[in-house]
């Protein structure tokens, strides 16, 4: 019989624990590459039980935005046809579209053409017979852009504010950030946009009061509405953060051992301070999406949340339908971004 090279030691193969030091080094790189594909098939799974269970959210967000539209008052082929239409002509359009079916029969074609991609057709009078999919795929780019700046302002103002604020707690500088945190969050978005509007744009004329004329200038002051509320929140989280971090027995061996404050900050506290911040960035989609609908109709801004508005003025019931599932499918991605950067951080909720 032809002798391998190199055999593996015994307790590889019966799974004991070896006594040499050579042999211990081999079994404990080898128990480390075993933890580690374990631990990313545990991450894997994770997520696909995730998406499993994002798919009856997103179908439950879509009946009851059905059940909604089915229930709220108004007809909207009495919007598209002319105020002296016949009612034949009004019970044509309704058999046209659909309207006229029941509930779950109207809801079954609905689910049934989304599978196949298909959103329907809108029924507005500016829009009449266009494809959904294709007024959303032209609008969602300006949402996107909004909520890209948006999330910038909110993160480049809320985490220097909240290091800064930890830094000189219960000092005056400490308790200004605070005010101006309660009041960021606390104030309406709608009501926040108007004095943004009001300051910049009436009084200061500095930037376009809404729209898409004024190039970037225009995206500023709905990006800063957007952002500032959650920039608040941000401030408050990596304050609290901040604070707990620096009562940590390592942090202050650090200064025990005579290293600069600087570098104990901002090297090696900061670094896990951030980590909370960093694992609810996909909650915060969330909230942009939510303050997207109204940022965009206070100054209206071309994205999604000014076509729902719009669509729901004009009773356009396929496109606010198709919005929502979009909107809806946004605030699922964000949980599970939220979630799968909680799995990466804390490799503990894997097996929860």
């Amino acid at each position: 019989m032809e002798k391998l090279e190199n055999p593996l030691p015994f307790h590889f193969i019966c799974g004991t624990r070896p006594k040499h030091a050579e042999q211990k080094h081999l079994w404990t790189a080898a128990d480390g590459g075993c933890k580690g594909k374990k631990s990313m098939a545990d991450l894997i799974s994770y997520v696909i039980r995730k998406i499993l269970l994002a798919i009856p959210v997103i179908l439950l967000a879509t009946f009851i935005v059905f059940l909604m539209l089915y229930l709220t008052p108004g007809d909207p082929i009495v919007n598209i046809l002319p105020p002296h239409a016949s009612p034949d002509d009004i019970q044509k359009l309704r058999e046209k579209y659909g309207f006229d079916q029941p509930f779950i029969v109207q809801y079954g074609k609905f689910l049934y053409r989304l599978a196949q991609g298909d959103l329907g057709q809108s029924v507005s009078r500016q829009t009449l017979n266009l494809d959904v999919s294709d007024l959303i795929i032209q609008r969602l780019p300006k949402t996107l852009e909004l909520m890209a700046i948006g999330l910038t302002i909110s993160y480049s103002l809320g985490i220097p504010l909240g290091v800064y604020s930890a830094l000189k707690q219960n000092s005056w500088k400490d308790r200004s950030v605070m005010v101006f945190t309660l009041v960021a969050y606390a104030m309406p978005s709608f009501w926040l946009g108007i004095l943004l509007m009001l300051l910049f744009a009436v009084y200061l004329g500095w930037l376009p009061i809404e729209g898409t004329v004024g190039g970037f200038k225009s995206i500023i002051l709905p990006a800063m509405t957007l952002g500032l509320g959650n920039a608040a929140l941000t401030t408050r989280m990596m304050r609290s953060s901040m604070l707990e971090v620096q009562r940590q027995d390592y942090i202050t061996q650090l200064r025990s051992r005579g290293l600069p404050e600087s570098e104990v900050i901002f090297k090696h506290a900061l670094k896990n301070a951030m980590l909370p911040v960093i694992t609810v960035i996909g909650l915060d989609i969330g909230w942009f999406v939510a303050g997207a609908v109204v940022v965009e109709t206070v100054f209206s801004w071309p994205g999604l949340g000014l076509l729902v508005t719009n669509s729901i003025t004009n009773y356009d019931y396929p496109t606010v339908q198709g919005c929502i599932l979009v909107l809806a499918m946004f605030v699922v991605l964000g949980n599970l971004v939220a979630d799968i950067l909680y799995a990466f951080v804390d490799p503990r909720v894997r097996l929860g």
